[in-house]
């Protein structure tokens, strides 16, 4: 989104780096925050505009009882079969992709600059035309594994094939122009915050 009004910043990583805090803290200093994991969360609610689509290519099987998207059943079919985990992208992406622009559009009125958190950015390579810089938050492999087996009560195998069909740790740092290193304490990702937030601010000028 190089037309946008201000810079707009692609934040990335992998499962359980800390994506979530790092935008919260940069909201919190006034950045607009456009989180493509929130907009597919309600593209999959009950009723949401993508749950037909899915239904059709998935069946019952992906579906909870209230309508929505069975979000257990769908990561454990997408993560063991490409074929399938393609299918979900085709029709999730699209309009993923859409929603995401209109919501740049809007917020690039009212912030310095726009936050794009999109946690498959650099497997995405639409995304990278689209931002003016590449902000990844980075944390070791065994620590990735470590938070997302106690946030989510995953065993070991599962965490890593989840890691298995995100791009490596080494191809995110290589995309990035700017890196949060998140193996520390939250003040020291806050502190990385604020010199990015500086930074960011200073783009618009540019």
């Amino acid at each position: 989104m190089r037309h946008a009004a201000v810079p707009v910043v692609g934040l990335t990583g992998g499962i359980g780096s800390g994506k979530s805090a790092a935008a919260d803290a940069f909201e919190a200093l006034g950045a607009a925050v456009v989180d493509t994991d929130r907009i597919a969360h309600g593209l999959t609610a009950a009723g949401g505009a993508a749950m037909a689509a899915v239904a059709r290519q998935f069946g019952p099987g992906v579906i909870a009882s209230d309508g929505s998207l069975d979000r257990d059943a769908m990561r454990s079919r997408v993560f063991s079969d490409g074929d399938a985990r393609r299918q979900l992208e085709a029709i999730l992406h699209p309009m993923i992709r859409q929603a995401a622009d209109r919501a740049v559009a809007e917020a690039s009125g009212r912030a310095p600059y726009v936050m794009l958190v999109v946690p498959l950015l650099i497997e995405s390579g639409a995304y990278r035309q689209r931002v003016d810089r590449v902000c990844v938050v980075d944390v070791p492999e065994s620590l990735q594994i470590a938070r997302v087996m106690a946030r989510n009560g995953f065993d070991e195998a599962r965490v890593r094939s989840i890691m298995a069909a995100q791009a490596s740790r080494q191809a995110r740092l290589d995309a990035a122009d700017d890196v949060i290193d998140n193996g520390g304490s939250l003040d020291a990702l806050q502190d990385r915050v604020r010199q990015l937030d500086a930074l960011y601010r200073g783009l618009r000028a540019c």
